[in-house]
């Protein structure tokens, strides 16, 4: 059984596809982007500003569920710049977590004029 997981606080679907999904005690996101939720437009010139409005769209998508970004255990990043960028995106994303972080793949992607795309799978079950 699959339950649609839809908010206005986080960027809106651009194709065929669901914010998240649950599935029995799991979440999962899309990938998402650094698209500010009200106006659709990307937020941010450089990859630190796209990944702050990325993570915010990603806990919005997870607080539907009272979820929080502790109660994610799997992220797989997308970097346009992989090397140019690595550093920077990481000093974010680690500011949103606490130890033990997610276990996360990190890989340079040809992205649609956006610096960063993530998707998270949370636990739910507790």
């Amino acid at each position: 059984m699959k339950e649609e997981i839809r908010t206005t606080d986080g960027a809106a679907p651009v194709g065929a596809y669901s914010q998240g999904l649950v599935v029995g005690d799991f979440v999962y996101t899309s990938g998402m982007g650094p698209l500010d939720p009200a106006t659709g437009e990307i937020v941010g010139a450089d990859v630190a500003e796209q990944t702050h409005q990325t993570m915010r769209n990603l806990g919005a998508v997870l607080a539907v569920h009272g979820l929080t970004f502790d109660d994610v255990i799997k992220s797989t990043v997308h970097l346009q710049n992989l090397k140019e960028d690595f550093a920077a995106y990481n000093e974010v994303y680690k500011s949103y977590f606490t130890q033990p972080y997610p276990v996360r793949t990190t890989v340079g992607s040809q992205l649609m004029n956006i610096l960063v795309e993530i998707d998270f799978v949370a636990y739910k079950g507790r």
